[in-house]
């Protein structure tokens, strides 16, 4: 790993991710959501692979970078617009990230690589694939399940978390049961997983 050039470019993606208008509770204040994402998304995947790669650590730091530009609310209700709001993010994330890579001196072959990992094309055949899914997955339960379950139904939540569930390996797992989630939270992961 060339240390300079991966601080460089995870320096431009933090900085990309800094400018969120959306702030998020954390115990040093409130700070940009996209920022925290990324950088829970980089604690886990070095906890679940202490071995992780330098292409798999900037896919992580960029999995949702700039991730408000692209609201949901753009996209039309139901299923249909949401898997096509999903579908042009893999895309804008790979593409923002990449550009970001190549400003910082990398090649074709670590932007490719970190593309293909946020675009999930080798989710289910990669080991790397399966472990941003996994933090995806982490991150998810730990930050984003709270505001999450005021805005669904219990049952849909429900179904929700059994989908996340089955997503995840069972490290990841493992480590998901062990998360110091609120009450409340934890209540709705025990009943999806009855």
């Amino acid at each position: 790993m060339n240390d300079a050039l991966f601080e460089k470019a995870i320096s431009a993606i933090d900085a990309a991710n800094a400018v969120d208008p959306t702030l998020v509770p954390t115990p040093d204040g409130p700070r940009p959501k996209e920022l925290v994402h990324a950088e829970l998304m980089t604690a886990w995947v070095r906890r679940l692979r202490p071995d992780a790669s330098e292409a798999l650590l900037l896919a992580a730091r960029a999995q949702h970078i700039r991730r408000w530009e692209s609201p949901r609310s753009s996209f039309p209700e139901g299923r249909t617009g949401y898997l096509r709001w999903r579908t042009q993010l893999y895309r804008f994330h790979a593409d923002t990230a990449a550009a970001l890579l190549r400003e910082a001196g990398y090649g074709e072959d670590v932007a490719g690589r970190v593309g293909a990992l946020i675009r999930k094309e080798l989710l289910g055949r990669d080991p790397d694939a399966q472990a941003i899914e996994d933090a995806l997955c982490l991150v998810f339960l730990e930050l984003q399940l709270g505001d999450v379950a005021g805005k669904m139904d219990r049952e849909k939540l429900i179904t929700v978390l059994r989908k996340t569930w089955t997503k995840m390996s069972p490290a990841a797992r493992g480590l998901a049961l062990e998360l110091a989630l609120p009450e409340a939270e934890r209540e709705l992961v025990a009943a999806a997983l009855a």
